[in-house]
């Protein structure tokens, strides 16, 4: 397929549109959790009771990730997604064993806006089309977890390459391009986490992001890495429309107002 080469974003200004700031609930056995590159998880709280913390702190969207249903071989947690969604009066976007058309349609049945789909499309790209098609281009997110192609491993084009499982099985498949693929497929955003960065506290893969918003025309969401405000607005300047993040938020290094109080002084519109 032919890379989209219309409407590319001014990437060397903030976007007009206010930037999202979006919680992560990474959950593991109804818990969330939180680690550094998705190893050694800890216990970072209730995610019914997180959610409706981050809704009242002003958050814009929710993600909530069953970040061990693909490796278990397991769906999503229904039940979780479903008291979560009840909690939360802003967009919910539900991850994690996402393989069919069908785990779509009951994810949003139990109060999903939005669905997260990684693994299965990495074995059956098709289905994102199918997704889309069925559901409407709005509902469905690629999510991309992008890492530096190891050592001694084949190189691609762009130097990343999509992992799956949670960071624990390479692909391959260079992830500027499959950030290409999925867009062509009809998704309507592209969660781009870089697990190099991820649960670091170091701030955003910046040339990562810069590489995909440069890519495609649709949102991405710049996730992984965040540890101070000061991370924040650098990840908006290099294309992000929303910007991601987890343990900062769940054992209360920042809040959200914080983190919007931040972009606002970096002349960013925010909600």
């Amino acid at each position: 397929m032919t890379p989209r080469t219309e409407e590319r974003p001014d990437t060397t200004a903030p976007s007009t549109l206010a930037v999202r700031v979006i919680p992560c609930l990474d959950v593991d056995a109804g818990r969330v959790v939180k680690g550094v590159k998705f190893q050694n998880l800890r216990d970072a709280g209730d995610p019914v009771e997180l959610a409706a913390t981050y809704d009242a702190q002003g958050a814009d969207e929710l993600t909530f990730l069953d970040v061990t249903a693909s490796t278990g071989d397991r769906g999503t947690m229904l039940d979780v997604v479903t008291r979560t969604a009840e909690q939360i009066f802003i967009p919910l976007t539900v991850g994690g064993g996402v393989r069919t058309v069908e785990d779509v349609d009951r994810l949003l049945r139990a109060g999903a806006d939005k669905v997260s789909v990684n693994t299965a499309a990495i074995a059956r790209p098709e289905v994102l089309f199918e997704m889309s098609q069925r559901f409407g281009a709005q509902c469905i997110v690629l999510s991309v977890d992008a890492r530096t192609v190891p050592d001694g491993q084949p190189d691609t084009p762009s130097g990343w390459e999509v992992t799956t499982h949670g960071g624990k099985r390479g692909t391959g498949i260079d992830a500027v391009e499959w950030a290409i693929r999925g867009a062509e497929l009809g998704v309507g955003e592209i969660l781009l986490n870089s697990m190099d960065a991820d649960g670091t506290k170091t701030g955003f893969d910046l040339p990562m992001i810069a590489a995909v918003r440069a890519a495609v025309s649709v949102p991405v969401i710049a996730s992984g890495g965040a540890g101070a405000v000061e991370h924040f607005p650098p990840a908006v300047h290099a294309g992000a429309d929303a910007v991601l993040a987890a343990s900062v938020f769940h054992f209360g290094d920042l809040t959200i107002g914080q983190v919007k109080d931040a972009m606002r002084a970096d002349g960013i519109t925010v909600r």
